[in-house]
């Protein structure tokens, strides 16, 4: 254990320290899961930063060399049982058996390596946090800082701006385009559809939120005239009675179970070039399954219903789509840890004309099997 301080005292005062990790906690329970520590320059002066991982947020924290030394000695091995420095020349490994005994090794290096002193990755955001709105919206702090309740909330709606954006970049667009975010609840998905749009893909757009409870309506757009938000609204309505003058791109996130039908009818009678939708709460097939009685070795088992009604709810949506000629794709939204409403379907407007037949028969099939009477959307279109 002395060995492995006195190679990271000595890169910390002789300046090669590159990076060290500490992993493995001592406890499998324990809610820090790693910390990352990387030197950096802050006014001049060369500090320590640690990133701080647990399971839903990170915290960063800056420590002189000698405070740096403290803090690896309270965390090893009490709170970590592995830790490699990387120098500019060298490896350092400490490796603690989790009967107390340490090991280390050392390997030189031949790669040239170099400090990085910058206090933030310079990088181009999707999403910047520092926007006044996210402070409003309740997810960061005025400085524009996550909240810590609130870091696994941010990682799904990045993870929604990477997706939209690789599937509105190579799409072609004439003027303005016209978009609807069925069900926008309380704005944030809506608000980092804007924001990417606007901000990253330099699109002019014109932004409806969808939203029933007149409450959430009047806040947001309270919130969206502060910075002068052009081309961004909420509006008032149910998903069915939503009218719209003209529509490219049609959003439903979680919209409640025939709810999601409901937004995906209005988006291929509107002839939307795109449709994506994240379901939840299938009940309505779920139901129709419980009343046929036509219930296998598996479906016999609540947990198991549910999820096949999933399935067969989501798969005859995809298979509508098809029908109405969009090439249709089902993708994980983010990873189960973050939220189980994580299916993400996908519809874009194709030329390509449809084998209605050999669709329709997939979906007979697949209503005939589980004594399915009717699909709620089948019905509606």
């Amino acid at each position: 254990m002395e060995r492995f301080f006195d190679h990271v005292t000595s890169a910390a005062e002789q300046g090669t320290l590159v990076k060290m990790t500490l992993s493995k906690p001592a406890n499998k329970h324990d809610e820090l899961r790693n910390i990352y520590v990387k030197p950096v320059l802050i006014k001049d002066k060369r500090l320590f930063a640690f990133t701080y991982r647990y399971e839903r947020r990170d915290e960063v924290k800056n420590y002189d060399a000698e405070q740096m030394l403290e803090v690896l000695k309270e965390m090893l091995p009490t709170r970590f049982l592995n830790a490699v420095l990387f120098t500019v020349n060298e490896d350092v490994t400490l490796l603690v058996s989790t009967k107390g005994k340490a090991t280390i090794q050392t390997k030189k290096v031949q790669e040239c390596r170099e400090q990085n002193l910058e206090h933030d990755k310079q990088k181009a955001r999707l999403i910047n946090p520092a926007n006044p709105w996210w402070y409003q919206l309740g997810l960061t702090t005025r400085e524009g800082k996550i909240t810590a309740d609130m870091q696994h909330k941010f990682k799904q709606i990045y993870k929604y701006a990477e997706i939209v954006e690789s599937l509105v970049k190579p799409m072609k667009f004439d003027g303005t385009v016209h978009i609807a975010g069925m069900g926008a609840g309380k704005g944030y998905l809506t608000f980092a559809l804007y924001e990417l749009l606007t901000q990253k893909m330099h699109l002019d757009v014109d932004i409806k939120g969808v939203e029933i409870r007149p409450d959430l309506v009047l806040k947001i757009n309270e919130i969206i005239k502060s910075p002068g938000l052009k081309g961004l609204e909420f509006v008032e309505s149910s998903i069915d009675a939503f009218r719209p003058e003209k529509l490219d791109v049609l959003i439903a996130l979680h919209a409640c179970n025939t709810a999601t039908d409901d937004a995906i009818a209005k988006g291929i009678r509107a002839g939307a070039k795109l449709i994506v939708c994240a379901p939840c709460c299938h009940k309505q097939i779920r139901q129709e399954m419980e009343r046929s009685g036509k219930l296998d070795a598996i479906t016999r088992y609540g947990i198991f219903l549910e999820r096949q009604a999933v399935m067969i709810t989501d798969t005859i949506r995809a298979l509508m789509m098809e029908y109405y000629g969009y090439k249709t794709q089902v993708m994980e939204f983010i990873e189960m840890e973050h939220t189980p409403k994580n299916v993400l379907l996908v519809g874009q407007k194709t030329n390509k004309e449809p084998d209605k037949l050999m669709i329709s028969k997939q979906i007979s099939d697949l209503k005939q099997r589980y004594g399915i009477q009717n699909h709620y959307l089948e019905t509606i279109l």
